[in-house]
């Protein structure tokens, strides 16, 4: 993907970003613990205050689980753009952080509002899962920076942003899932209707 301007800029020394997003589709009763690995990743990046190396551990955690679920993948998407700026990569990440948290039951559970404990075997298991990624690093990252719509470019793509975080190359992170909350359903109807980037794998 090196273009002319790449190869200027390159020879002129300035750093390259690369910014992406991934789409996850799980689809079955048996990723319903997955919500518990997302809303503690969650909790502990609130409490981080957004401290990278934090941030990057719940990531390598997401990505691992992940993969360890790879059985129900259905479909995915992906999108991005490589700046030359730190301040526009930043912009592009905040513009898909806004997107992604405005995305159907995408807000986490980070407290129990109502403060009484609920009984996780009364709620309804949602039967699809969608969780989206955002990151932002530095340098090339052949492995983001095309289509990932297959499971063989999904996985490769997901143990390329855990290198990421162990070559501290990681500048953002953000993580969105929807349904968020255990007792909430997204189904096959809301997922066309909220999540069209998606494509079958």
């Amino acid at each position: 993907m090196s273009s002319l301007r790449d190869r200027f800029n390159q020879f002129t020394g300035k750093t390259r970003f690369v910014v992406c997003r991934l789409f996850i589709h799980l689809a079955g009763q048996e990723v319903a613990p997955l919500l518990g690995v997302l809303n503690q990743a969650a909790r502990q990046a609130v409490d981080a205050e957004g401290e990278m190396q934090v941030l990057g551990e719940g990531l390598v955690e997401i990505c691992q689980s992940l993969l360890q679920y790879q059985t129900y993948w259905q479909s995915a998407g992906n999108e991005g753009d490589v700046f030359w700026s730190e301040g526009e990569a930043g912009d592009y990440v905040n513009e898909l952080f806004t997107d992604s948290a405005q995305r159907y039951l995408s807000a986490p559970e980070l407290e129990d509002a109502s403060g009484q404990p609920v009984d996780p075997l009364s709620l309804p298991v949602t039967q699809n899962l969608i969780v989206m990624i955002t990151i932002a690093a530095e340098g090339e990252v052949p492995d983001l920076e095309t289509d990932l719509a297959s499971v063989r470019a999904l996985e490769t793509g997901l143990k390329s942003i855990i290198n990421l975080h162990y070559q501290e190359r990681l500048q953002a992170v953000q993580v969105h899932f929807s349904p968020a909350r255990l007792g909430e359903e997204l189904d096959p109807d809301q997922l066309l209707e909220f999540f069209p980037e998606l494509i079958p794998l």
